[in-house]
């Protein structure tokens, strides 16, 4: 005490150093925010878990800790966090590493990149919306087991259906409500209303089990008996069929009791009120669980084999190697190989996917070998589904197999990355930042995890060849399919020529029309592809030629025949269709053009009894949409499947013996430097579904120019022409891979705002960069979303330190941009390696 004393009288009390954390929060803000920490929550913050706090006037988020430190901010006095809503962190180390490098890469800020990594249901927001959940009504069982501000908070939304987090903060009158809500979340009792609106139904089973004592002492089950008042019977009966369920199965299931006793929920619920029943309610993965059992290692061909001793050997060297081998070549099963001993050294592997249609086939083959050690993640799944495997990968789950969000799982020992189909452009992001490519970003994380990379393609993509090229990467190839099946044979059909002879009829000519009639005899089907949705693209007048367009965007509206309106695939605009013209008042008005929905339909005029489906953006919506059409053309239960991209990239059906391809001229004329290289891509792998298993497919391509080489190329499966020829193009005319490009895109409601803002920037860049500096320019579409756009293009060397002086200086413009009198409100986005 006197010791005390003497330091109070001599002002000796040793300062104690005050906590902050710096927090990651969902919102684009150029740098983070610091946060005190109350004395009491001191010794439970770490990095990575997430905090309640508050931004803004009254909005409270869920951030995640980046740093705790002792360094209080300078310019402003920081509020404290508001609640710890984990015990553990739910970001790794090694993530925070993908999200700093994302960030600088892609020039996002973090927190963009946190927004597209952690699910929704792990960044509540103040505003975000309250309901009671689906399965309510079976849930009400638990409502005993809630505290008083829980039941407070169920009686509210019974009343009132639906409540945000500053409404419950209201109620009851407590700042902190994110750990209430959570714990009411995690009981099925409430549910984010985002999503609602996926109609997500969680995947869960209640278990009956026998309350004690009865539970531990069968032998007092007389006195539950006597409970049970004589005229209850059907509480008798419940009873009853319950002991002889557990006589058959060593869990009863709720559902199972339901069954037995003919009973409903009301009669469990008497039951438990007795003491005589309780409920467990146990959760099951809500990836369809495999229900056969796993087999064994499947043969290897002495192609396969070879190229599995290959890739081995190139991964002693290099950490990334590119497996090029044509369309039914047996990739997959190298793939497997490859996982198998990946898993037997304990580590995990991430499977890429580019389509989610692939998921269903890919999924089903790699269960049949690895039973239950899979889990599926792509943007279909529900937020509390991207949750659950979440966790799972946390937890050290085997295999991932997802499409390229899949990238931001927080994996435990990451030791394989699979990227197949390594070519396609649905791998890059567009809208919103992060703008990552999931191909680039799987190779930067190879050497944050210290894992090896297969990229596997029959078509690669120029940049990947060129790093092979370089020596950057390893290369293995499989230059034959399967069995020794021969490659389809391709023919080019003088689209121009049927049409001037007048032969076509509609948009077939009669050497496709007469194919699909011998593919249908044979009992074989066939696939047609068309890159283009909906029924006909235009609707104009005959007299004057004018187009109907979208009210938003500077785009012609699509007809579909379905709806029987017109849509603008930009926006979610459409509209019935006009009867007289805008321009003129003439009645006779016109489609022109076609999609897929409209070779559906005039498919079935040739060909009276052949069974058609679609597989379109229009079609699979839904989570189950890919699966459902895949399952039903497999099953033969479709004759000819029409469809956009979505039918080239990987499917592989055993009785497929015909493709057609309906117009090539539009991938061929499309106005882009990659055009040649999308083509000869989309072109190959369509061409590829085409007798894969029993004997040589056919493929016809309709084209009105059949003198461009890339059908060439395409016909006699000559990549390495294509390659040079491609090559050579790109390094004189200054694009990629030898160049890199940024783009800046700039948008606004007033078209003369946008260009000014466009001028300005430009300039501004032009001056420290000169001639690399494209632009401004008026894009192909002018305005999207009731939003003008103009495009500034940089094309850069390859030289590291040239990028990031180039980024530095985007965003010094940017800056002086926004302090432009009345150009402030001009939104600028930046994307690196945008094709």
């Amino acid at each position: 005490m006197d010791q005390l004393l003497t330091l109070l009288e001599d002002d000796q009390i040793p300062e104690v150093k005050r906590t902050y954390v710096t927090v990651i929060l969902p919102l684009p803000l150029p740098k983070l925010y610091t946060y005190s920490v109350p004395f009491h929550y001191k010794d439970n913050v770490q990095r990575g878990i997430r905090v309640e706090v508050q931004f803004g006037r009254n909005r409270r988020y869920s951030g995640v800790i980046y740093e705790v430190h002792n360094q209080a901010p300078e310019k402003y006095a920081p509020k404290p966090i508001l609640s710890i809503l984990d015990e553990s962190p739910v970001v790794t180390d090694k993530q925070f590493k993908l999200w700093e490098w994302m960030s600088s890469y892609y020039t996002s800020t973090l927190g963009e990149v946190m927004n597209a990594s952690l699910p929704a249901g792990l960044k509540l927001a103040s505003e975000t919306k309250i309901v009671l959940h689906p399965n309510f009504e079976e849930s009400q069982i638990y409502l005993h087991q809630l505290n008083n501000k829980e039941s407070f908070i169920v009686e509210h939304l019974v009343e009132r259906s639906v409540l945000t987090l500053d409404d419950i903060q209201k109620l009851i009158k407590q700042k902190t409500v994110y750990p209430i809500v959570k714990k009411l979340i995690e009981k099925q009792i409430v549910f984010i209303q985002e999503e609602l609106k996926n109609k997500y139904k969680p995947k869960t089973i209640d278990i009956v089990h026998l309350a004690e004592p009865y539970k531990s002492d069968p032998t007092r089950l007389k006195d539950a008996f006597a409970l049970i008042s004589k005229r209850a019977n059907r509480q008798m009966e419940t009873l009853m069929a319950f002991l002889q369920l557990s006589k058959e199965f060593e869990e009863v299931t709720k559902k199972a009791l339901y069954e037995k006793a003919n009973v409903d929920s009301t009669l469990i619920r008497k039951l438990m009120q007795k003491g005589i029943f309780e409920l467990e309610q146990k959760e099951i993965s809500r990836l369809n669980a495999y229900e056969g059992e796993a087999e064994g290692n499947f043969a290897l061909s002495d192609m396969q084999q070879t190229a599995l001793d290959n890739i081995r050997s190139e991964f002693e060297e290099k950490n990334v190697v590119l497996l090029h081998g044509v369309t039914g070549s047996g990739k997959t099963q190298v793939f497997v190989e490859l996982m198998e001993e990946a898993i037997q050294k304990g580590k995990q592997v991430l499977y890429l996917l580019p389509e989610i249609a692939l998921t269903a086939q890919i999924v089903g083959r790699l269960q049949k070998h690895f039973g239950d050690k899979i889990i599926v993640y792509h943007s279909k799944f529900n937020n509390n589904e991207r949750v659950e495997i979440w966790e799972k990968t946390m937890s050290g789950t085997p295999i991932v197999l997802g499409a390229r969000s899949a990238l931001f799982l927080p994996f435990k020992d990451l030791g394989l990355i699979l990227v197949d189909e390594e070519h396609d452009p649905s791998y890059k992001q567009g809208d919103p930042s992060p703008r990552y490519n999931a191909r680039d970003t799987a190779v930067y994380m190879s050497y944050l995890y210290d894992a090896k990379v297969l990229l596997g393609t029959a078509t690669p993509s120029l940049e990947t060849y060129r790093n092979v090229q370089q020596k950057k990467y390893g290369l293995v190839e499989m230059k034959h399919r399967f069995g020794g099946l021969a490659m389809p044979k391709i023919l080019i059909v003088d689209a121009a020529e049927e049409t001037r002879r007048k032969r076509m009829k509609s948009h077939f000519t009669p050497q496709l029309l007469e194919a699909l009639q011998e593919t249908l005899d044979n009992g074989e089907q066939a696939i047609l592809f068309q890159n283009r949705r909906g029924y006909a693209p235009v609707y104009r007048c005959d007299s004057c030629g004018w187009t109907v367009e979208c009210v938003d965007c500077d785009v012609s509206l699509t007809y579909h025949k379905y709806s029987n309106d017109l849509h603008c695939h930009y926006c979610s605009y459409h509209q019935k269709m006009p009867k007289i013209c805008g321009a003129c008042g003439a009645t006779h008005l016109v489609i022109q053009g076609f999609g897929t929905e409209k070779i559906e339909d005039e498919l079935k005029i040739y060909l009276p009894d052949v069974r058609v489906m679609r597989m379109d953006w229009d079609t699979v919506k839904g989570r189950s949409g890919h699966e459902r059409i895949i399952q039903m053309f497999e099953e033969q239960k479709v004759d000819v499947l029409v469809g956009t991209q979505m039918v080239t990239k990987g499917l592989d059906f055993d009785n497929v013996g015909l493709v057609g391809v309906l117009s090539a001229d539009q991938m061929l004329h499309f106005p882009d430097f990659r055009a040649s290289e999308r083509a000869y891509q989309l072109l190959t792998q369509v061409s590829g579904r085409a007798g894969r298993k029993k004997k040589q497919g056919r493929v016809f391509i309709q084209a009105f120019d059949v003198t461009n080489p890339v059908l060439h190329e395409v016909q006699h499966g000559d990549f390495d022409r294509f390659i040079k020829r491609e090559m050579r193009e790109r390094h004189d005319f200054l694009y990629p891979p030898f160049y890199r490009i940024i783009k800046i895109q700039l948008k606004h409601k007033k078209d003369n705002v946008v260009s000014q803002a466009a001028d300005f920037l430009a300039e501004r860049l032009r001056h420290k960069l000169g001639h690399r500096v494209l632009g401004p320019a008026t894009p192909g579409v002018a305005r999207v979303r009731g939003l003008y756009l103009m495009d500034i293009m940089i094309k850069l060397g390859l030289n590291s330190k040239g990028l990031k002086f180039t980024k530095d200086l985007i965003l010094e413009a940017q800056t002086e941009l926004k302090q432009q009198k009345g150009l402030s409100s001009v939104r600028v986005l930046v994307n690196v390696d945008p094709y």
